[in-house]
Protein backbone atom coordinates (compact mmCIF):
# COMPACT_ATOMS: atom_id res chain seq x y z
CA UNK A 1 0.00 0.00 0.00
CA UNK A 2 1.80 3.00 -1.07
CA UNK A 3 -0.16 5.77 0.64
CA UNK A 4 0.40 3.77 3.98
CA UNK A 5 1.44 5.65 7.47
CA UNK A 6 1.04 2.62 9.38
CA UNK A 7 2.82 -0.90 8.53
CA UNK A 8 3.62 -3.54 10.06
CA UNK A 9 5.21 -6.87 8.80
CA UNK A 10 5.97 -10.11 10.39
CA UNK A 11 5.52 -7.82 14.15
CA UNK A 12 5.69 -10.35 17.06
CA UNK A 13 5.94 -9.46 20.47
CA UNK A 14 5.87 -11.40 24.34
CA UNK A 15 6.09 -11.01 27.77
CA UNK A 16 7.71 -12.66 30.07
CA UNK A 17 10.51 -15.35 30.09
CA UNK A 18 10.55 -19.69 30.24
CA UNK A 19 7.41 -21.28 30.80
CA UNK A 20 5.85 -18.16 32.33
CA UNK A 21 6.24 -16.47 28.67
CA UNK A 22 3.08 -15.42 27.24
CA UNK A 23 2.90 -14.29 23.22
CA UNK A 24 0.84 -11.53 23.33
CA UNK A 25 1.48 -11.03 19.26
CA UNK A 26 2.76 -13.36 16.50
CA UNK A 27 3.21 -12.69 12.53
CA UNK A 28 1.19 -9.15 12.52
CA UNK A 29 1.08 -7.90 9.44
CA UNK A 30 -1.11 -4.66 8.72
CA UNK A 31 -1.39 -1.00 6.99
CA UNK A 32 -3.85 1.35 7.55
CA UNK A 33 -3.49 4.49 4.46
CA UNK A 34 -3.49 8.00 4.80
CA UNK A 35 -7.21 8.84 4.83
CA UNK A 36 -8.47 5.18 6.36
CA UNK A 37 -10.06 4.72 9.59
CA UNK A 38 -9.57 0.64 11.00
CA UNK A 39 -11.01 -0.79 13.65
CA UNK A 40 -9.10 -3.82 15.90
CA UNK A 41 -11.47 -5.87 17.41
CA UNK A 42 -11.66 -9.14 18.81
CA UNK A 43 -11.92 -10.55 22.95
CA UNK A 44 -10.12 -9.35 26.09
CA UNK A 45 -6.53 -10.60 25.77
CA UNK A 46 -6.13 -11.05 22.13
CA UNK A 47 -3.64 -8.76 21.66
CA UNK A 48 -5.75 -5.26 20.71
CA UNK A 49 -3.96 -3.20 23.05
CA UNK A 50 -0.75 -4.40 22.89
CA UNK A 51 -0.73 -4.04 18.82
CA UNK A 52 -1.68 -0.26 19.07
CA UNK A 53 0.88 0.42 21.88
CA UNK A 54 3.79 -0.89 19.64
CA UNK A 55 2.68 0.76 17.13
CA UNK A 56 2.32 4.13 19.34
CA UNK A 57 6.65 3.10 20.18
CA UNK A 58 5.64 2.52 23.72
CA UNK A 59 6.10 -1.18 23.78
CA UNK A 60 9.17 -2.49 21.72
CA UNK A 61 8.67 -5.47 19.15
CA UNK A 62 10.45 -8.94 19.17
CA UNK A 63 10.53 -9.13 15.41
CA UNK A 64 9.64 -7.92 12.04
CA UNK A 65 9.32 -4.57 10.62
CA UNK A 66 7.76 -1.14 11.60
CA UNK A 67 7.38 1.75 9.69
CA UNK A 68 5.33 4.90 10.43
CA UNK A 69 4.48 7.47 8.44
CA UNK A 70 7.12 6.41 5.48
CA UNK A 71 9.85 5.63 8.07
CA UNK A 72 11.20 2.29 9.37
CA UNK A 73 10.94 2.91 13.10
CA UNK A 74 11.90 -1.01 14.17
CA UNK A 75 13.98 -2.81 12.52
CA UNK A 76 15.87 -5.40 14.85
CA UNK A 77 15.93 -2.69 17.46
CA UNK A 78 15.07 1.62 17.47
CA UNK A 79 15.71 3.61 14.36
CA UNK A 80 14.74 6.77 16.60
CA UNK A 81 17.30 7.88 18.83
CA UNK A 82 14.17 10.80 20.24
CA UNK A 83 11.34 8.25 19.89
CA UNK A 84 9.45 10.82 22.25
CA UNK A 85 9.52 13.75 19.27
CA UNK A 86 8.88 11.18 16.90
CA UNK A 87 5.18 10.80 18.99
CA UNK A 88 5.10 14.26 19.49
CA UNK A 89 5.15 15.02 15.84
CA UNK A 90 3.45 12.44 14.03
CA UNK A 91 1.36 10.54 16.72
CA UNK A 92 -1.95 11.28 18.59
CA UNK A 93 -3.29 8.64 21.32
CA UNK A 94 -6.47 8.27 22.81
CA UNK A 95 -6.23 6.22 26.13
CA UNK A 96 -9.18 4.42 27.11
CA UNK A 97 -8.79 6.40 30.32
CA UNK A 98 -8.87 10.16 29.89
CA UNK A 99 -5.21 10.63 32.00
CA UNK A 100 -6.02 14.61 31.77
CA UNK A 101 -3.52 16.83 34.10
CA UNK A 102 -6.10 17.11 37.10
CA UNK A 103 -3.94 20.77 38.20
CA UNK A 104 -5.01 21.79 34.40
CA UNK A 105 -8.39 23.01 32.99
CA UNK A 106 -9.98 21.68 30.23
CA UNK A 107 -8.51 24.61 27.68
CA UNK A 108 -4.86 24.11 28.99
CA UNK A 109 -5.05 20.37 29.16
CA UNK A 110 -5.49 20.33 25.30
CA UNK A 111 -3.77 23.22 24.82
CA UNK A 112 -0.48 21.74 26.57
CA UNK A 113 0.22 19.45 23.61
CA UNK A 114 0.27 22.42 21.04
CA UNK A 115 2.80 24.63 23.54
CA UNK A 116 4.84 21.39 23.83
CA UNK A 117 5.27 21.71 19.75
CA UNK A 118 6.64 25.00 19.79
CA UNK A 119 2.91 26.62 19.46
CA UNK A 120 1.94 29.95 21.57
CA UNK A 121 -0.39 29.76 24.44
CA UNK A 122 -2.68 32.38 22.86
CA UNK A 123 -2.78 30.12 19.42
CA UNK A 124 -2.84 27.04 21.56
CA UNK A 125 -5.97 27.96 23.64
CA UNK A 126 -7.99 29.04 20.41
CA UNK A 127 -7.09 25.87 18.83
CA UNK A 128 -8.28 23.93 22.06
CA UNK A 129 -11.05 25.66 22.30
CA UNK A 130 -11.85 25.22 18.45
CA UNK A 131 -11.48 21.35 19.19
CA UNK A 132 -13.67 21.23 22.16
CA UNK A 133 -16.58 23.54 20.89
CA UNK A 134 -16.83 20.66 17.83
CA UNK A 135 -16.85 18.23 20.23
CA UNK A 136 -19.47 19.69 22.02
CA UNK A 137 -17.98 20.24 25.30
CA UNK A 138 -17.23 23.81 24.89
CA UNK A 139 -19.01 25.04 27.55
CA UNK A 140 -16.92 23.02 30.46
CA UNK A 141 -13.52 24.98 28.59
CA UNK A 142 -12.68 26.34 31.63
CA UNK A 143 -13.92 23.13 34.38
CA UNK A 144 -11.10 21.39 35.91
CA UNK A 145 -10.78 17.61 35.35
CA UNK A 146 -12.42 16.83 38.60
CA UNK A 147 -15.47 18.90 37.76
CA UNK A 148 -15.87 16.60 34.37
CA UNK A 149 -18.02 14.04 33.46
CA UNK A 150 -16.28 10.55 32.59
CA UNK A 151 -18.12 11.88 29.38
CA UNK A 152 -16.93 14.85 28.95
CA UNK A 153 -13.49 14.67 30.13
CA UNK A 154 -13.18 11.67 27.53
CA UNK A 155 -14.22 14.17 25.02
CA UNK A 156 -11.22 16.83 26.20
CA UNK A 157 -8.49 13.73 26.17
CA UNK A 158 -9.79 13.39 22.49
CA UNK A 159 -9.09 17.04 20.90
CA UNK A 160 -5.69 16.49 23.08
CA UNK A 161 -5.03 14.04 20.31
CA UNK A 162 -5.91 15.74 17.83
CA UNK A 163 -3.99 19.08 18.85
CA UNK A 164 -1.11 19.02 16.44
CA UNK A 165 -3.13 17.10 13.27
CA UNK A 166 -0.77 14.12 13.77
CA UNK A 167 -0.97 12.23 10.58
CA UNK A 168 -1.55 8.73 13.28
CA UNK A 169 -3.97 8.41 15.62
CA UNK A 170 -4.48 5.91 17.64
CA UNK A 171 -7.26 5.16 20.48
CA UNK A 172 -8.15 2.81 22.93
CA UNK A 173 -11.88 2.16 23.44
CA UNK A 174 -12.40 5.97 22.56
CA UNK A 175 -16.06 5.52 23.04
CA UNK A 176 -16.38 3.62 25.99
CA UNK A 177 -17.51 6.01 28.12
CA UNK A 178 -19.67 8.18 25.83
CA UNK A 179 -23.23 7.96 25.02
CA UNK A 180 -24.33 7.05 21.32
CA UNK A 181 -24.84 10.53 20.19
CA UNK A 182 -21.57 11.70 21.84
CA UNK A 183 -19.95 8.50 20.57
CA UNK A 184 -21.03 9.15 16.87
CA UNK A 185 -19.89 12.59 17.31
CA UNK A 186 -16.46 11.78 18.17
CA UNK A 187 -16.03 8.91 15.47
CA UNK A 188 -17.48 11.99 13.05
CA UNK A 189 -14.50 13.89 14.13
CA UNK A 190 -11.75 11.24 14.16
CA UNK A 191 -13.28 10.76 9.91
CA UNK A 192 -13.03 13.81 9.08
CA UNK A 193 -9.32 14.03 10.63
CA UNK A 194 -8.43 11.56 8.57
CA UNK A 195 -9.93 12.64 5.35
CA UNK A 196 -8.58 16.43 5.75
CA UNK A 197 -5.49 15.78 7.45
CA UNK A 198 -4.55 12.53 5.47
CA UNK A 199 -4.17 11.05 8.72
CA UNK A 200 -4.26 7.05 9.34
CA UNK A 201 -6.73 5.99 12.17
CA UNK A 202 -6.41 3.04 14.37
CA UNK A 203 -9.11 2.44 17.13
CA UNK A 204 -9.44 -0.56 19.46
CA UNK A 205 -13.17 -0.88 20.09
CA UNK A 206 -15.69 -3.35 21.19
CA UNK A 207 -18.46 -0.41 20.39
CA UNK A 208 -20.78 -2.27 17.84
CA UNK A 209 -22.93 1.51 17.51
CA UNK A 210 -19.70 3.18 15.56
CA UNK A 211 -19.27 -0.11 14.03
CA UNK A 212 -20.03 1.87 10.83
CA UNK A 213 -18.09 4.50 11.16
CA UNK A 214 -14.99 2.07 9.65
CA UNK A 215 -14.00 1.58 6.98
CA UNK A 216 -12.42 -1.52 7.42
CA UNK A 217 -12.81 -3.86 11.03
CA UNK A 218 -9.68 -6.22 11.73
CA UNK A 219 -9.98 -9.45 13.95
CA UNK A 220 -7.69 -10.30 16.23
CA UNK A 221 -7.71 -13.70 18.51
CA UNK A 222 -4.75 -15.45 20.10
CA UNK A 223 -1.81 -12.98 19.01
CA UNK A 224 -2.73 -13.06 15.46
CA UNK A 225 -5.14 -11.53 13.11
CA UNK A 226 -8.32 -13.76 12.19
CA UNK A 227 -9.80 -11.25 9.45
CA UNK A 228 -11.03 -8.35 8.22
CA UNK A 229 -14.57 -7.38 7.65
CA UNK A 230 -16.23 -4.07 5.95
CA UNK A 231 -18.98 -2.79 8.46
CA UNK A 232 -22.01 -4.35 7.11
CA UNK A 233 -20.65 -7.24 7.31
CA UNK A 234 -19.40 -6.98 11.00
CA UNK A 235 -21.56 -8.45 14.54
CA UNK A 236 -21.20 -7.63 17.85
Amino acid sequence: MSDALVELAGIAKGFGTGEARVQALADITLSVAAGEVVGLRGPSGSGKSTLLNLVACILEPDAGVLRLAGETVWQGGWRRRDLRAFRRTHIGFIFQFHNLLPFLDATDNVALALTLNGVGLGEARRRARELLDYLQVGRRAVAMPSKLSGGEAQRVAIARALANHPRIILADEPTAALDSERAQIAMDLLRRVAREQAAAVLVVTHDDKIFSRFDRLVSLRDGRIEGEMRPAEARA
